[in-house]
């Protein structure tokens, strides 16, 4: 890696934690001068504005916080068991610092932030997708029924999780976490074909 594609890697690794936990709004550039130790001009020379920064660290805190819920899904083979390691995943590891991306990219697009909201958007119809990819192929498989709706499902996942996550937060507590595993795995063994 060049060094100019270090300092860039750098820059995004600790604007994502910035953004992720102060909110766009909540930061400057001379926030993220700061946290990498380089001076504003150079930064404008990687990012041509802060939303440009923005969009770039919120991708890779999106993307970093997802790889960690798809992680040990290659081990195995049944859809069925991928989507609930994933679930178990999303609700038992450490989410990326500052709390979920999607939620906190979510709550910054409701200020009126375009590059936000487009942000939340694409995170939650990468996650849809991801879901509905699984969901359907475990119906190919004939380990869940034909009737189960993957776009519903999948949304139903992720509602129940992004709740799920943002009640354990405020409560500092993992009942709620505690009951969405419990409430979803029900459901998924509720559509296993016998």
């Amino acid at each position: 890696m060049l060094k100019g594609e270090k300092t860039r890697r750098k820059i995004i690794e600790k604007a994502a934690l910035l953004f992720n936990k102060k909110g766009f709004d909540g930061i400057s550039m001379q926030d993220v001068s700061e946290a990498t130790g380089l001076e504003k001009g150079s930064l404008y020379t990687h990012f041509s504005s802060k939303e440009e920064l923005a969009k770039e660290a919120m991708a890779y805190a999106s993307m970093t916080s997802f790889i960690s819920s798809i992680e040990n899904l290659e081990k195995l083979t049944s859809p069925v068991e991928k989507l609930k390691l994933h679930i178990r995943n999303v609700l038992s590891k450490p989410n990326f610092p500052g709390g979920c991306p999607l939620t906190n990219i979510a709550i910054d697009a409701d200020d009126g932030n375009t590059v936000m909201y487009a942000m939340a958007q694409e995170s939650l119809k990468h996650w849809t997708s991801f879901l509905k990819q699984l969901i359907k192929e475990a119906q190919e498989m004939e380990e869940i029924q034909s009737s189960v709706n993957p776009e519903a499902f999948a949304t139903l996942i992720i509602s129940l999780l992004e709740g799920a996550c943002l009640a354990s937060r405020l409560q500092r507590s993992k009942k709620a976490l505690t009951v969405a595993q419990q409430f979803l795995t029900a459901q998924i063994d509720g559509y296993v074909k016998e």
